[in-house]
C-alpha cells in the first residue's frame, strides 16, 4: 500500500478511535526485516522501536500495535526516495496533517523517528 493509499483511508474516516484502528492494521503491513540489516533502535519512544537499512531499502519493527502503524506510514512516505530526498520532506508536517489523535508520549516516539529520518 502506498502512503497516498494510507492517507486517502485514514481521511475518509471521522471517529479518532477508528483511525487507530486503521493505523494498527498498516503496521500488520510491515514486512519483516532480514537478518543482516543494519539496525538502529529509535530512542525516545516510549515502545522498542528499530529501524532497519539493507540495500537502500527500509525495514521496522516495534512492540507496540500503534507504533508499528506509525512507522508503517513513515517507511510509505520515504519508499523509494534517496537518503537526500528523505532529509529534505517535511515529515513533520506531512505526519501531522493526518489528524490522528496521540498522546504525548506518542508524539515524542513521532518525532523521535522523524530525527532518525533527518540524519541519515
Amino acid at each position: 500500500m502506498t502512503y497516498q493509499d494510507m492517507k486517502n483511508s485514514l481521511a475518509i474516516l471521522d471517529s479518532p478511535v477508528e483511525k487507530l484502528e486503521l493505523l494498527m492494521d498498516f503496521g500488520k503491513m510491515l514486512v519483516p526485516i532480514p537478518a543482516d540489516a543494519d539496525c538502529s533502535e529509535i530512542v525516545g519512544c516510549s515502545s522498542f522501536v528499530q529501524i532497519c537499512r539493507k540495500d537502500g531499502q527500509f525495514f521496522a519493527s516495534a512492540d507496540s500495535a500503534v507504533v508499528r502503524g506509525i512507522v508503517a506510514l513513515f517507511l510509505a512516505m520515504i519508499d523509494g526516495k534517496n537518503y537526500s530526498e528523505i532529509k529534505s520532506l517535511d515529515l513533520e508536517s506531512e505526519f501531522n496533517s493526518l489528524n490522528l489523535n496521540l498522546g504525548a508520549a506518542r508524539l515524542n516516539g513521532v518525532n523521535s523517528m522523524i530525527r532518525f529520518f533527518k540524519n541519515l
